[in-house]
This record gives structure tokens, sequence and C-alpha cells, in this order.
């Protein structure tokens, strides 16, 4: 259905005019990417992060041709809704993963698109693994039968059976606390015999110190993404400066460059607290974005601006994930609030 309904609508003449009569003004597109890859590993296998690089080519190449690239510049100067281009549009990259580097930053510059790359600190020069790798590993590996026991020794037999990564990611991930995610991800180490460090610097998924610093040659901006990559929900105010704060200083240590941006892990609203929003806006932060996809209209706040997560598999689908789905979700947003 999803494939049908991306050709039928790209295929439509005057498609984007139809798109605009579904919704609310849409001033600001962004998307987001992961992982730059020609193959699927163990640690990515399930998580849905990967575009192929021949891919995101095609991506960057729709973009340019329907679209204008715009840069984090851009967007905080449009203060009254009014200085961005129509159909503007912001690339983006969450997470650490050296293929931003690699393969993704050249191909911006070729193309001319500026973008920002949102990190986590932690995981720079490849000495440990980021949770959602870990987890992806060993569910891949020894099974989930492995993450369950690693869950229970957290949680004990009352936590409800992961059956999946999604049940991992989207039912039993959010509700941990910080405490107990590191209690979690030390037992997940042990049920399957794991020494991070060598697994690390084995698989070698993340950026450099030196990549890091060489990406402003690409037009590329770094973000924050949180210290460790974590939920926002329940943390406190020692949490927010150990994750947040911590997170921001080191990169622009390393970078030499300010970090002005920062970027939700896991992109839910529902951890973008009052208490995050007031921390990001007096720890100098100027935007921060989430991964829901739906609209950004005319003069959005620039400390809620929403990004589709498209693995842009082909130009019709990557149509439908910018300009059709963003605006009915929209409108049924816009109807449970009214409701």
């Amino acid at each position: 259905m999803r494939n049908w309904a991306a050709r039928a609508f790209w295929h439509l003449p005057g498609c984007f005019g139809i798109a605009g009569l579904l919704g609310p003004s849409y001033r600001l597109r962004c998307v987001v990417f992961h992982s730059i890859s020609s193959s699927e590993t163990p640690f990515t296998t399930g998580i849905n992060v990967r575009t192929t690089p021949g891919r995101f080519e095609a991506a960057l190449e729709f973009l340019v041709a329907h679209y204008i690239p715009v840069s984090l510049d851009d967007i905080l100067a449009d203060s009254d809704g009014r200085a961005l281009p129509q159909r503007a549009v912001l690339v983006t990259f969450d997470d650490a993963y050296r293929s931003v580097a690699e393969l993704a930053a050249p191909l911006c510059q070729k193309y001319g698109v500026p973008a920002i790359f949102f990190v986590n600190a932690a995981f720079l020069d490849n000495k440990h693994l980021a949770p959602d790798n870990l987890v992806c590993y060993v569910a891949n590996m020894k099974g989930m039968k492995a993450v369950n026991t690693a869950a229970r020794s957290v949680r004990g037999t009352a936590n409800p059976a992961l059956h999946s990564l999604s049940d991992v990611f989207t039912r039993f991930w959010p509700s941990l606390s910080l405490a107990e995610r590191d209690a979690f991800l030390e037992s997940l180490r042990n049920v399957g015999g794991i020494c991070e460090s060598r697994l690390a610097k084995e698989a070698s998924l993340y950026v450099t110190t030196e990549q890091l610093r060489s990406l402003a040659r690409f037009n590329v901006e770094i973000g924050n993404h949180t210290y460790t990559h974590v939920h926002c929900r329940a943390l406190s105010q020692e949490e927010f400066r150990q994750e947040v704060d911590r997170n921001k200083q080191e990169l622009e240590d390393l970078s030499g460059r300010k970090v002005r941006s920062f970027s939700q892990p896991y992109g839910s609203s529902k951890d973008l607290t009052p208490e995050l929003v007031r921390h990001l806006r007096q720890s100098g932060h100027q935007a921060v974005f989430l991964s829901e996809s739906s609209t950004n209209p005319r003069g959005a706040d620039p400390f809620c601006l929403d990004r589709v997560n498209s693995r842009a598999d082909c130009d019709d689908v990557l149509f439908l994930d910018l300009e059709i789905l963003p605006r009915l979700r929209a409108v049924r947003n816009q109807l449970f609030r009214s409701s």
C-alpha cells in the first residue's frame, strides 16, 4: 500500500501542489539519516538506521532538484517565518557513525548541501559501543533469549517478554532510568560474553576525533545528541549536566566549533520536557530537533523542529515521506488536540 500510494502521488501532474492541499502550511522540511552503508551488520540489522550510499546520493539529487537546501544559520535567521525559501530542506544525521564522515559528508559537499551531524561524544574513537548497537549485536548474535535474560536482571520476572528489537526500543527502553539502563547494558555484556572495548575497536562504527574536526570543510555542523544516547523524559538536573552539558563541552573542545543545536535521541516529543527545553536554552542551544515526521509550519518554534526519518528507498517514497505523510500526521495531531 505504501509503495502503491507513493507511485500514485509522485506521478500525478502537479504533485507538489496537490500535496499542499492535504494539510497545513509546510515551510521547512528536515530529513534525518543515520548510517550510510552498503551492507547490514549485526550492529545495525533490525534497527532501521541504514541507507545505502547509492540511495543516499539519489536522495541528494532528488532534494537539490526539487528543494532548496538550507543551513542552521538560515533557520535561525527565519525569526518571522518569511526568510526561508519555498520548499526549504535541511539534511541532518544522528548518532556518531563514521560513514557520515567518510561517505555522506563528501557527497553533501558534491551537491552543495549543508548538514548537521548530531554526535554522542562517548563513542568517538571507538572506545565504547552505543547502547542501540550493543543491544542489536546481542540480539542478532545470541538471540532475544539473551536480551530477555538481561532485562529480567533489571526488572525481574514481572517484565513482559521482549519478542523483538522493536519491543526493546519502543516498550522497555524508554521506561528505564539511567541507572537501570546501565545495569541492563552491563548484564547484556555478561550474558553475551562481550568485551566491549575490543568489540568496539574491531567494529569501528563511529567517527574519530580527527574525522570530527575535518567535517567543517564539508560544511557539516556538529550538533548535540546527548553523551550516551539517552531518552530525556525522566532525567534529573544533574543528569542533564552529565548528558547534555558534558556532550556539548566535549564536542566544542574537540571540534573547535560552537555546538548550537540539539537532537533528541529517538526523536520523541515525550522526551522534550519543559525542564529540558529550559536547560537547553540556558546552556546555549538555539535549536532542537525531533523525529516524529510531521510538518514545520511557517514561524515554527526553533526549539521544536520536526524531521522526517526516511530510508529514501526511491524517489516516489521519499516524496511520500517528505510531502504527503507529514501533512496527514499534522492533520491527525490537530484533530487529536482539538478532541
